[in-house]
């Protein structure tokens, strides 16, 4: 099973426009707050932010078997670690640009914008999000129909 850092460096490869970098650090931050039974299912880079000049938000993405985490480490000191589980995500919007596109995560809580990545990364970013969580809402509505019997 290859790393989170192995996964977004084959991302990057694949999509060298997309804008990103320090994954390596990001990749750690994830792989500190994973649970003990949590596996990675797919891990690609961006930044989070919505503006497209805004280009020191490195922010490294990924599917977990539990939720989404997106791990930003700090240039100096600490890092930024944002966890979405199923129950909390309501909607996703992908937007193509000219040259960048844009992910919108749409939460209970917030709303969340992974920019500069590159068009031709959005529709596998679309695929592997989508089938995710609508695998993790159908596992969510099992358990929640047999707790309430």
């Amino acid at each position: 099973m290859p790393t989170i850092y192995e996964m977004i460096a084959e991302f990057k490869r694949k999509y060298p426009m997309t804008i990103g970098w320090r994954y390596e650090k990001n990749a750690r931050i994830i792989e500190k707050h994973l649970n003990p039974n949590e596996k990675v299912i797919y891990a690609f880079i961006a930044q989070k932010n919505d503006n497209p000049f805004n280009i020191l938000g490195s922010a490294a993405i990924a599917l977990t078997t539990e939720r989404i985490l997106i791990g930003r480490k700090r240039v100096v000191i600490g890092y930024f670690l944002d966890s979405i589980t199923p129950d909390l995500f309501n909607d996703l919007k992908i937007v193509g640009g000219i040259i960048w596109g844009k992910v919108h995560i749409d939460t209970v809580k917030e709303f969340i914008t992974l920019s500069n990545i590159s068009n031709d990364a959005l529709p596998e970013i679309e695929t592997q999000i989508s089938a995710y969580m609508m695998d993790q809402k159908k596992k969510y509505s099992n358990e929640e129909s047999l707790s309430k019997k």
